[in-house]
């Protein structure tokens, strides 16, 4: 590969760390075309690529865009899953694949500058999903003004409930 052909997939490699939300490495050895490409396909699903790299070419776009932490963990055999979207969704497909195919390794990786080893990627794995988290706000969210109206209401039927036992003993005295 000469020069021009190597700037070109740094360029575009710096590129997709840059618009990546967070990148995960994998050691891929063992598993054949086909399983690489279900993984590949079960990743795009959660808008993330899965992408083979030259560990020398990888090292330089990581140091440009401020992923210097995967640097030293890019050695042997190495794949990077992309991730454009939600990092937990993308880490529980990488996991759960890892647990079918043995040969799958799951090494690490970046998130927000900082780095993830496989312990760490796993609990990441184990997070619900963005969608589920807003779902879980805005519940909590909404439980609070309904809370306060039902406060307010109970004061309402408190006065009301008062009331009409006052009424009901002046009936029963004949005071009516």
């Amino acid at each position: 590969m000469n020069r021009a052909d190597k700037q070109v997939q740094i360029d575009e490699l710096t590129a997709k760390f840059g618009d990546a939300q967070a990148a995960f490495l994998a050691d891929y050895r063992g598993l054949d075309v086909e399983k690489i490409t279900a993984l590949r396909d079960r990743l795009r699903e959660k808008e993330t690529e899965f992408k083979v790299v030259k560990n020398t070419l990888a090292r330089i776009a990581a140091k440009a865009t401020g992923n210097e932490v995967l640097v030293d963990h890019l050695k042997g055999p190495s794949a990077l899953a992309i991730v454009y979207g939600d990092p937990a969704a993308a880490a529980k497909v990488l996991v759960e694949f890892a647990k079918e195919e043995d040969a799958l390794e799951v090494i690490g990786g970046v998130l927000s500058g900082s780095y993830l080893d496989n312990a760490s990627l796993k609990q990441l794995a184990e997070l619900p999903s963005k969608d589920v988290m807003r779902a879980m706000f805005l519940g909590t969210l909404n439980a609070v003004p309904g809370g306060f109206v039902n406060v307010l209401s109970a004061v309402t039927r408190s006065a009301v409930q008062v009331l009409n036992a006052i009424k009901e003993k002046k009936e029963q005295n004949g005071e009516a």
